[in-house]
């Protein structure tokens, strides 16, 4: 635990303030709302108390994913993704960007060390797209706030979306959009690194190796501190929202079954998508209040594929007209998805 007593030099306690940064921003919200609303700080404590009580079950589930596939090595599976003919490897690439546990601090070092290696850029960008939408986790937790047709609908939008990108890469291949498409320096290195160039063995009987019990549990605590700050701050601007904000300005928005509210939904995703899990109760309001649901699929695609952590792994690798065609396919494929999926909820 960070030490924060007086004795502590000032950027070690700025350090550990630093990592708590939501749960700060929790608490100095419900602070607020404390002194102005007393009432209301506590219906949304009371809101929050029973919006985690609700989702316990998929939580506890998607944290002993995320941690299993740690302990097991089932991560390094990924690797057989990139082999074989270009079209089999944009499918393969986009179905384990879309299904695969993999943590963002990996994902840098891993697309480096596929574009050093030779990977063509069209696999690698079906990978990209489909990676930051869904995962394990995610869509048990999609199932838990939005149902799991909802859940379903998003994993086929993130294998879609990537295999879309792909393709479209494959055919722009030899023009002047991806000539010298990587940055100067660009090369491998890292943990993701390994699991492309020296892929080692699942053990999926990990509880017989002290030092992979150990991993399972490190990684499912950090997994659980991780989920509840941000399930908490969500919660808690969903009970705000639902208080303050008129169901009726929602509905005149972002309703309906027009193209409409699915753009603005797609263009409102960029700047207002704080995590993928914060992001679900978010949605799950909204749509209680009257958003269409083609509009709420495409706030998650089109938010999760351009989120800062995706974005700046695409930026840090490629040139800047490579990285425009990444938001561009994102922002379009995310507007055609939530319109296909507004026309199914309609049939």
């Amino acid at each position: 635990m960070a030490d924060l007593s007086s004795n502590a030099p000032p950027h070690q306690i700025w350090s550990a303030l630093k990592k708590q940064k939501v749960w700060l921003a929790s608490g100095l919200i419900l602070l607020i709302v404390a002194l102005l609303a007393p009432s209301q700080a506590r219906d949304s404590l009371a809101f929050i108390s029973a919006s985690l009580l609700h989702t316990a079950p998929y939580l506890l589930v998607s944290i002993a994913i995320a941690a299993w596939a740690v302990a097991t090595g089932a991560d390094n599976l990924i690797a057989r993704a990139f082999t074989g003919s270009p079209a089999l490897m944009i499918f393969l690439a986009a179905l384990a960007g879309g299904l695969s546990p993999f943590c963002s601090c990996g994902v840098i070092p891993l697309i480096a060390a596929l574009l050093t290696m030779g990977v063509p850029l069209s696999a690698v960008m079906a990978f990209w797209l489909a990676s930051p939408v869904m995962d394990p986790s995610m869509f048990l937790l999609t199932s838990g706030v939005l149902g799991f047709e909802f859940a379903i609908a998003k994993t086929l939008a993130a294998i879609g979306l990537g295999m879309a990108g792909g393709f479209i890469v494959l055919a722009l291949g030899g023009t002047h959009i991806l000539h010298d498409a990587l940055r100067d320096g660009v090369g491998n290195g890292g943990c993701g690194a390994s699991r492309i160039r020296d892929p080692k063995p699942v053990v999926w009987r990990f509880w017989t190796q002290a030092d992979r019990v150990e991993k399972f549990g490190k990684e499912a605590l950090k997994t659980t501190l991780f989920l509840a700050q941000w399930l908490t701050l969500a919660f808690l601007l969903e009970s705000l929202m639902l208080a303050y904000v008129p169901a009726e300005t929602i509905t005149s928005v972002l309703g309906g079954s027009g193209i409409g509210p699915i753009a603005i939904a797609t263009v409102v995703g960029v700047p207002a998508y704080l995590n993928g899990y914060a992001a679900l109760p978010l949605i799950s309001g909204l749509m209680e209040q009257g958003m269409a649901s083609g509009a709420g699929l495409a706030f998650l695609v089109a938010g999760g594929v351009t989120s800062l952590p995706a974005a700046i792994a695409v930026w840090a690798l490629v040139k800047p007209r490579v990285f425009t065609l990444y938001i561009a396919i994102s922002l379009g494929g995310a507007f055609l998805i939530g319109l296909a999926y507004q026309g199914w909820t309609l049939l």
